[in-house]
């Protein structure tokens, strides 16, 4: 008898682990994405309404302010219901703190867009297309990429609530 070497799983059994694996953080991003996604209609929204008559430092401020708002919530009721809870103050602290680093930013690709590029190019970096590039797709990017980890780290960083046991089987 010879005896058999063990196989390497298929490659395609990969891709199964991983998410296996990564299913709570999958489902996570999930949901931090669809609550992001709703404020960022938000924000894109506001944004645009107040760009002109307040410019689009100003603008991008109030509009990042009043979309957070509304993402605390779902984040802290929805994407992260199943973490243990800190008092309500404290998350909202910190959660509004991350959103301020997130707003400075946001803000500083606007600036560096629309003011130093702008400076250049005020053609290019001086039209609504350009500020809402700036804004919404690298500024509000980046700044997402940063939110997630703190709001995972600090801000709502209760354990998990442990699901409740199995009934025991009898016979």
């Amino acid at each position: 008898m010879t005896p058999e070497t063990p196989t390497a799983p298929p490659a395609s059994a990969l891709p199964l682990r991983l998410v296996a694996q990564f299913r709570h953080l999958i489902h996570e991003l999930g949901k931090f994405g669809a609550v992001g996604g709703a404020a960022y209609i938000v924000d894109f929204a506001v944004f645009n309404l107040l760009r002109s008559p307040t410019g689009p430092l100003a603008a991008a401020a109030i509009s990042t302010v009043v979309a957070a708002t509304g993402a605390f919530f779902g984040n802290r009721y929805w994407t992260w219901r199943d973490r243990e809870r800190s008092s309500l103050t404290r998350e909202y602290l910190l959660y509004f703190f991350f959103n301020l680093v997130g707003l400075g930013i946001t803000l500083a690709v606007v600036w560096l867009s629309h003011d130093v590029l702008g400076g250049m190019w005020p053609g290019v970096f001086h039209t609504w297309l350009a500020d809402n590039v700036a804004k919404m797709l690298f500024g509000t990017g980046i700044a997402s990429v940063f939110r997630f980890w703190a709001y995972r780290r600090f801000v709502f960083n209760g354990a998990p609530a442990a699901a409740a046991p199995a009934p025991a089987r009898v016979g």
